[in-house]
């Protein structure tokens, strides 16, 4: 008769002590990590350090950035090109332009793009292919300066607030991103439930589809906002008024003042010649800054839903 053989703490395996097997990476995978690290941190380098040398050359002395001896640092700080910027009685005026024609560009815009974009991903839509179509030629073709330059004075709109805003109101590339964004994130069988519910059309877009849609909503306010932002051309060709001149303009005409045209001083003195020169790139600098800085207050907001728009959107559909 066989004999069990007693199991104690001694022959029983303890799995619990057993020391936990790491799995090693293979040394390609470990090769392509660092060379990835070390690309994307070049890569990262060559965005950074553009904006601190900015930062930095506005806030040095001229001589210091002029001489090249400021490459990464101030050196001798110094506000005169803010001070010299505020000096401008424009540069107040053209801010609170800029931030009005920006904030009606994102509502107005990311509204009727919404609505598009909700509208051509809709299966029951007669004729969006075409639609769809007639949209993405837009893209490919174009009138040009003068006929969009004569449909603008024809509609009353020189000179005015909205022709900043109308003319570019709608982006046909961000309308076809937010209707893939519909199709990949809103499917269709939440429509059909919400009508066996009773709801109509109206109600599942403003109820349902809307609250679904914050991430690509943020997309198009952002993208919306800097365009008009940093957009100048338009109101160089639209507006004559000063009093309606957007921040962009504002500082190109600051820029054009403060340069100097070396065959008429002939006669100058050098060293007045010189000041000038340096205290332009100054300027230029420090109007950099301030253009840049309700961006930069922005994008952090909407980061989270900015990066999941874009990345859903992107899909195909």
């Amino acid at each position: 008769m066989a004999t069990i053989a007693p199991v104690g703490p001694s022959t029983a395996p303890a799995a619990e002590n057993r020391p936990s097997r790491r799995i090693r990476e293979p040394r390609s995978d470990r090769v392509l990590n660092v060379v990835l690290l070390v690309v994307l941190s070049l890569f990262t380098l060559t965005i950074i350090y553009p904006f601190v040398y900015i930062v930095s050359a506005s806030l040095s002395s001229p001589q210091a950035v002029s001489s090249g001896e400021m490459w990464l640092w101030p050196i001798d700080f110094s506000l005169d090109a803010y001070r010299a910027v505020l000096d401008y009685p424009t540069i107040p005026r053209g801010f609170l332009n800029s931030l009005l024609y920006s904030g009606a560009s994102m509502l107005l815009g990311t509204a009727i793009t919404i609505a598009g974009g909700y509208a051509l991903s809709r299966r029951d839509l007669v004729g969006r292919n075409i639609i769809t179509f007639a949209f993405i030629l837009t893209m490919m073709f174009s009138g040009g300066m003068i006929p969009t330059y004569l449909v603008v004075n024809s509609l009353g709109l020189l000179n005015t607030i909205w022709a900043m805003i109308i003319p570019t109101a709608v982006s046909v590339w961000q309308l076809i991103v937010t209707r893939t964004f519909f199709q990949t994130t809103i499917p269709h069988e939440l429509l059909e439930c919400s009508r066996i519910d009773g709801a109509s059309d109206l109600r599942f877009f403003l109820q349902i589809a809307i609250p679904l849609s914050k991430p690509i909503i943020a997309v198009n306010l952002l993208l919306y906002g800097v365009a008009t932002w940093n957009s100048y051309f338009n109101a160089l060709i639209y507006l004559t008024d000063e009093d309606l001149y957007p921040l962009q303009l504002v500082m190109r005409n600051i820029l054009l003042e403060n340069s100097f045209d070396p065959s008429k001083m002939a006669n100058a003195d050098p060293e007045r010649i010189l000041a000038m020169q340096q205290l332009a790139d100054k300027l230029k600098y420090a109007l950099i800054i301030i253009a840049s800085i309700p961006p930069l207050i922005a994008y952090p907001f909407v980061q989270k839903h900015f990066v999941k728009g874009m990345m859903i959107g992107s899909l195909k559909g």
